[in-house]
C-alpha cells in the first residue's frame, strides 16, 4: 500500500469490499462508490441483467472468487461495463477464457 493509504470497506450490490484509499481521497471514493452502486442497482432492478454482477480489477488476473464464480456459472455471455481505462484488454482476454 502506498504511503498515506488506508484500507476502507465499500459496499456494492450488498457485498462489502476492502479497498486501499489514499489520505484525502476517501470522500471522492465514497461518492463514486455510491454512484456506481445506485446505477448498478437500477440496471439490476430494470431486469436488464439477468445474472449476477461480478467485479474485476482494471488490470492483471481475475481474482480467485470471481474466477470460481465464472467457472460455476459457465456463462454464455459476459457483459463488461467500462472502457479501457477501467478494464484492460488483458482482463477482457482473461474473461473470454470463461466463455
Amino acid at each position: 500500500m502506498a504511503d498515506g493509504a488506508k484500507t476502507i470497506d465499500v459496499e456494492l450490490l450488498g457485498r462489502t469490499y476492502r479497498v486501499a484509499c489514499n489520505d484525502g481521497e476517501r470522500e471522492a471514493l465514497m461518492q463514486a462508490v455510491a454512484y456506481l452502486d445506485g446505477k448498478m442497482n437500477d440496471i439490476k432492478a430494470a431486469g436488464k441483467v439477468a445474472g449476477p454482477v461480478l467485479l474485476v480489477g482494471p488490470t492483471g488476473a481475475i481474482n480467485a472468487s470471481t474466477a470460481a464464480e465464472l467457472t460455476r456459472l459457465q456463462p454464455k455471455k459476459i457483459i463488461v461495463l467500462g472502457g479501457t481505462g477501467s478494464v484492460s484488454d488483458a482482463v477482457l482476454d482473461a474473461l473470454a477464457a470463461f466463455l
